[in-house]
Formats: C-alpha cells, sequence, structure tokens
C-alpha cells in the first residue's frame, strides 16, 4: 500500500511525524508537506511564483505554498506511482463544522480526493499535541478499515479528542454541526504606528446536537465525516431557473 502524507502546519510539525511513523509500519509512504504552517490556507494553488521542492533531513519532502501545491506537486511532478490513499495531518486542533471550509488540513486530502484518489484528513480536537501517540493509533487504525462499502474515491473528515487511547469512546459516522459567526478582527498597530488587524476566534458551535461532529468529540467519540465537493445548492435550481424564463 502506498500513501501520500501532507499537512498545513508544516513539515517539522510532531503531529505529521506522529503520523508518518505509525502508518509506515503498514505501508510505503511518502511525505510531502509545506515549508511552513499554512493553517487557514483552504484549497488555494500558488499561480503567481514557481514551486520549489526540497528533501529535509527526516527524509520528508517540503515544498514553499500551500497544503493543496504540496499534493499537486507531489501527484504531478514526484512520484512516479499513484499513492493508493492520500492522508492529510495529524493537525494541531479541531477541524469540524464550518472550519471545514477554511482548513489547509481538509484541503491536502481534498486535493487527493479531485485526482481520484481516496483521501482522509485528520485532526486533534485540542491544541497542543496531548496525547498524540493516541491520534495517531486511531489514524493508524482507521486506515486499515479500508472502508470497502465507500465509492471510491471518498473523502473522510475525521476530528479525534486528545485523551488517551484508553478514554476514546468509540469511533462514529457524523454530519458537519454549524458555528456562529467568528468574533469580530482585533484590531493593533504596528510598531511603525500603522492599524493592522488580526483575524478574530471562531465562533462556538450553534448546531451541534447528535449526529454532529461537535456533539461525537464531546462525548469522547473520533468523529468520521464523509464529505463531498458539489457546491450546487441543487433545491435552488428550479426556482433559479424560473427566475430566468
Amino acid at each position: 500500500m502506498r500513501i501520500l502524507i501532507s499537512n498545513d502546519d508544516g513539515y517539522l510539525a510532531p503531529g505529521l511525524q506522529a503520523l508518518a511513523d505509525a502508518l509506515a509500519v503498514i505501508a510505503e509512504v511518502v511525505v510531502v508537506a509545506p515549508d511552513s504552517n499554512r493553517s487557514g490556507a483552504s484549497n488555494s494553488l500558488s499561480l503567481d511564483r514557481p514551486l520549489s521542492l526540497h528533501k529535509a533531513a527526516n527524509g520528508f519532502y517540503y515544498v514553499n505554498g500551500t497544503p493543496t501545491d504540496c499534493v499537486h506537486v507531489a501527484l504531478t511532478g514526484l512520484m512516479q506511482e499513484r499513492p493508493d490513499l492520500v492522508v492529510s495531518g495529524i493537525n494541531n486542533g479541531p477541524n469540524m463544522g464550518d472550519d471545514t471550509l477554511y482548513s489547509g488540513t481538509v484541503a491536502a486530502a481534498t486535493e487527493g480526493y479531485l485526482f481520484g484518489i481516496p483521501a482522509i484528513a485528520f485532526s486533534q480536537a485540542e491544541y497542543g499535541w496531548a496525547n498524540l501517540d493516541a491520534a495517531a493509533r486511531v489514524a493508524r487504525e482507521i486506515v486499515e478499515r479500508r472502508f470497502d462499502d465507500l465509492h471510491k474515491p471518498y473523502l473522510l473528515n475525521v476530528n479525534i479528542p486528545a485523551v488517551p487511547y484508553e478514554q476514546l469512546r468509540g469511533t462514529v459516522a457524523t454530519r458537519l454541526g454549524r458555528r456562529h459567526s467568528s468574533e469580530p478582527v482585533i484590531r493593533a498597530l504596528d510598531p511603525r504606528g500603522r492599524e493592522i488587524f488580526w483575524i478574530g476566534p471562531v465562533g462556538v458551535a450553534r448546531e451541534g446536537g447528535p449526529g454532529t461532529d461537535f456533539h461525537a468529540v464531546a462525548q469522547g467519540q473520533v468523529s468520521i465525516t464523509p464529505l463531498q465537493i458539489d457546491l450546487t445548492h441543487r433545491t435552488e435550481l428550479d426556482a433559479l431557473a424560473k427566475g430566468l424564463a
């Protein structure tokens, strides 16, 4: 089994190393990740400059671009054989609900999915890398499941509570919850007295009931959400067609 691994926290992130170590036991792995933290990069491609690919001392490749750049370069310019799976993470923090639209972790997996390759994004539900060994063990177990009953390619978003493995309360299939709007931007001054803005914290969950990723993680369960990319608002198609008639 061949697995391409990427992330959005950068090639030196502990979560990436833990994921690569866990999956190297069961597969041939190639790691291509950003040269620095690219959290929130979403599905952006770098089209305004060339990209460079380098190999680090630990054997990982790194690219001066986004998570999507990394997977794109790996699949079209580096790997001689197509991987069986694209895996992203383990992210430092959750990617639940609306987060998935902004997440570079999910975007790296999505790029593999768009190339017709099954893909899984892994995130810890808290920041700080606590109990990373447990998250890596869960990731390996999920990859080993193969999901033969799912249509291929599939795209899965996994969020793992940051607790010891023995405290996890199972793995459940979930839908995405929803968040309230983000908090306002934070105004500040740079060293030259110019006004600058920091993006504010994410909003709290507003749709986090049973069946959602928010609820599962709050119950100590590993959440797996199948994602799709079709953004067409199908229920509005007829109304739109009438309006254009």
